[in-house]
């Protein structure tokens, strides 16, 4: 008891993180406790649970803005020493990232609420990170060396979800032929990470809120209660605030959650990480794919550079790794996926149909430049199937191409070997 009234006559000097952080230490202890009877650790642990809820009220915008105010303000330190600073306090990042002022304010929330106990809400659109994210709290924690469980909260069915969460016993239900760990249960002293967090049914996050109070779970089919101790780490890609106001998300859970709360900015808005990514995945799909790393076009890196990625940084990596299977030792705008290829001006179309003096003009210099590209492309190539009379392979060989690269281009000019093959002497009539 002791204990509990020092931390709260102290909790008026700390910040409010710093209050939270110590109310997770108290119980914690208490938890553990050996030389207090059951009943007095419950009421203790009842009356930190209600300072917790009183602090998890207070808006997060209030929380944190007093939180801020302790610390030394780095509004005005520039992006690439803010990133050399990370580095050099040896923060753990797996992968790259660059200046973005955005992603520099969540790297340094990450490691601020690595070492604590806290819980962690992450957002932001999909492909931006998250989980990856998850990772770099993970390793820069104290339980770096215990374990890291991922569950996708939106994969599992609702009538599966608490048996994959907590375990179940032998003969729990039809098909439980064994006792089954838990997720939360093989977490235990490690981290838990919950993705797409958002389409947890609402059942569900009852039953999630309710460990995060006692953490504590049961087995299905078991009435014994198993203490856990997981931190947690979720994440979305939904506006939980808005689900809470639709009541498809419980605010209580939110607050719960979001204790501290990063907000992750999509590719699009991290320019200058883009050609950092293309080394990056570029080299791990080489690896990957027991080849040299593959080398872009001119204009294929240009496309690549101004490509607005909706699918962020996932959907980069995703067209890495398929440019470098598809291509020979350079890849082109052929071998982008069809979907986000660049189509060829109209006017380019109509000048290779007709190759009418009047057709329409290129609407900018860069359609000028690429039509005449184009056009010098198709060409080579036509001249270079007569010469080896449509043979699609030799033609590779001469050109020192791979053959698929060869066939996705014919493809794209509308040219079809068989055209350019040389009539066979030996089939013809003779007179």
């Amino acid at each position: 008891m002791k204990i509990f009234n020092r931390t709260l006559q102290g909790s008026s000097a700390i910040s409010y993180a710093g209050l939270l952080e110590k109310i997770e230490i108290l119980r914690s202890t208490l938890r553990w406790a050996s030389k207090l009877e059951r009943p007095e650790i419950e009421k203790l642990l009842r009356q930190s649970n209600a300072l917790r809820d009183e602090v998890m009220q207070l808006s997060h915008k209030e929380r944190f803005v007093k939180a801020a105010a302790a610390e030394s303000p780095v509004a005005d330190q520039p992006a690439g020493e803010r990133r050399q600073a990370l580095r050099e306090r040896s923060f753990i990042f797996e992968g790259t990232f660059g200046d973005n002022p955005q992603l520099l304010d969540a790297l340094e929330v990450a490691e601020k609420a690595a070492p604590t106990d806290l819980p962690v809400l992450i957002d932001g659109e999909s492909g931006t990170g998250k989980e990856l994210m998850a990772k770099v709290i993970h390793a820069n924690g104290s339980r770096a060396d215990k374990p890291y469980i991922s569950v996708n909260c939106g994969a599992i069915p609702d009538n599966l979800l608490e048996s994959e969460l907590f375990g179940h016993k032998k003969g729990a239900f039809t098909g439980a032929s064994n006792d089954r760990k838990g997720k939360f249960e093989s977490a235990h002293r490690g981290t838990i990470f919950l993705d797409e967090i958002g389409e947890l049914p609402l059942p569900g996050q009852v039953k999630l809120l309710r460990v995060l109070e006692s953490h504590e779970i049961q087995r299905v089919g078991s009435d014994e209660p198993m203490v856990v101790d997981a931190r947690i780490v979720a994440a979305t890609n939904k506006d939980l605030r808005r689900l809470s106001a639709e009541g498809t998300f419980r605010e209580d859970l939110f607050y719960r959650l979001s204790v501290i709360h990063v907000t992750l900015p999509p590719l699009r808005d991290r320019k200058d990480e883009i050609p950092l990514l293309f080394a990056y995945f570029g080299d791990e799909a080489a690896e990957t794919l027991k080849r040299r790393p593959i080398k872009m076009t001119p204009r294929l890196r240009d496309f690549l550079l101004n490509y607005a990625y909706p699918g962020n940084i996932r959907e980069l990596r995703n067209i890495i790794y398929r440019i470098s299977c598809l291509a020979g030792d350079t890849a082109d705008l052929a071998h982008l996926p069809e979907d986000i290829r660049p189509k060829p001006p109209a006017s380019m179309l109509r000048n290779a149909a007709s190759g009418a003096a009047g057709a329409s003009i290129p609407a900018s210099l860069s359609d000028a430049k690429r039509a005449a590209s184009d056009e010098a492309e198709r060409a080579f190539l036509e001249r270079g199937l007569k010469e080896v009379g449509g043979t699609v392979a030799e033609l590779a060989r001469r050109c020192d191409m791979n053959r698929s690269h060869l066939q996705m281009l014919l493809k794209k000019h509308g040219i079809h070997s068989k055209d350019f093959r040389h009539p066979n002497p030996s089939k013809e009539s003779t007179v």
